[in-house]
């Protein structure tokens, strides 16, 4: 009777998971379903395609890269420091993932454009950010930081502080214990956040449209590509959406794959 009692709940829960994998997962199949492989290829022998593709790699690496430089540390010193006003650093560094991606690139123009809060400033440096390269960039590490140091920050809190002592009491700087404990233990942590980080970055839209516009080979990265594409060519723009598919995909898997080799070694030692 227990067991008959028990088992509408079992089924229930497995409903639930076939309805949210089954809606979670058709529109991605779908993308690939739509068009036959060969004909998707074929798109991406346009030039167009080819620079938005190029320029979305190379912008969303630069900013990630900028992420994990600055955001390492500074997720390392909110994950291990209480002070006034850590609340509110917390609350800054997490606003952008619920601001509209619109409402971001409104931010970025209120303070980095040419009628902004720093705009003059950088005219005066003769720096010009806007409907630039370079505004891409600031997109998206917007956008796409909090996802890292938020990751970053919890990893880092998540780490044996008795290992840390004992580096700081065999004579290692916090500096060094930082780079030689804190940093391995944290990595599949921060592997997680570079992941999440970088497949935002790789399909940021809004903020990148507002602040930076959409030029090609200027701007144009494979997001605005595909909205660009839709009304003109859908196979085209499946095609590009496949290929960002395959590449946020190939991120998760591989960080995936990489935390359980990093959770195994650390087991084995």
């Amino acid at each position: 009777m227990s067991s008959g009692k028990h088992g509408w709940f079992a089924c229930l829960l497995v409903l639930a998971l076939s309805v949210t994998l089954t809606f979670l997962f058709l529109p991605i199949v779908a993308i690939f379903v739509d068009s036959g492989p060969a004909q998707l290829l074929s798109t991406l022998g346009d030039p167009s395609s080819l620079e938005a593709l190029r320029l979305s790699l190379e912008c969303s690496s630069i900013a990630v890269a900028i992420i994990v430089v600055v955001g390492t540390p500074a997720a390392y010193l909110l994950a291990t420091r209480n002070f006034r006003g850590r609340a509110l650093a917390v609350t800054v560094v997490e606003l952008p993932l619920v601001l509209p991606p619109a409402v971001a690139g409104i931010a970025l123009l209120a303070a980095l454009g040419p009628n902004g809060l720093l705009g003059p400033a950088l005219q005066d440096a003769g720096i010009t950010l806007v409907l630039q390269t370079a505004a891409v960039v600031i997109a998206l590490t917007f956008v796409s930081a909090p996802f890292y140091v938020r990751q970053a920050q919890s990893a880092f809190g998540a780490v044996d502080r008795t290992w840390m002592d004992a580096s700081r009491t065999l004579g290692a700087s916090e500096a060094r214990s930082f780079l030689r404990i804190a940093i391995p233990a944290a990595l599949p942590g921060l592997g997680a956040g570079l992941a999440l980080a970088w497949g935002r970055a790789l399909g940021e839209f809004g903020a990148t449209l507002m602040f930076a516009g959409s030029f090609r080979g200027i701007t144009q990265t494979a997001p605005l590509a595909i909205y660009e594409q839709f009304g003109t060519n859908f196979t085209a723009a499946l095609g590009l959406s496949a290929v960002l598919v395959a590449i946020s995909g190939a991120l998760l898997l591989t960080v995936k794959l990489f935390g359980g080799q990093a959770a195994l070694g650390r087991v084995e030692s």
